[in-house]
């Protein structure tokens, strides 16, 4: 199986490509049409398997129909909420939110607590 015949839009593909990812592992091969299908999915897999990509790049895949380059908050509604339970993982996942979603134009925020949250506001 590839990459290819999961039903990413050809953008995603591309960022896949770039990141030098050869094929799905098996938890990506079954979450992304699940969830480019719109389906709620529940994974556990081990640590470094592709379980952010599993649900990151398909979520990016379905925003993609809403996205636009405004620069009005108004026209940037929030669109996904992903919770995680550290500080540390919330980090690595709007790492990934970024990397994967560069040809997209959204605005991905990432909020945790622990520091002042004005900042955070602001960026919402």
């Amino acid at each position: 199986m590839t990459f290819d015949t999961l039903g990413l839009s050809a953008d995603l593909l591309q960022t896949v490509a770039q990141e030098r990812y050869e094929q799905p592992t098996p938890v990506q091969a079954k979450a992304i049409p699940l969830v480019l299908a719109g389906r709620d999915v529940l994974a556990a897999a081990q640590t470094g398997t592709g379980k952010t990509a599993a649900f990151v790049l398909p979520i990016l895949d379905r925003l993609r129909q809403h996205a636009n380059t405004s620069f009005s908050p108004a026209r940037h509604p929030v669109r996904a909420l992903i919770l995680v339970p550290t500080r540390e993982l919330a980090m690595q996942v709007d790492e990934s939110v970024r990397t994967y979603g560069r040809t997209v134009p959204l605005r991905p925020a990432v909020v945790y607590g622990g520091i002042p949250i004005e900042p955070q506001i602001k960026t919402l």
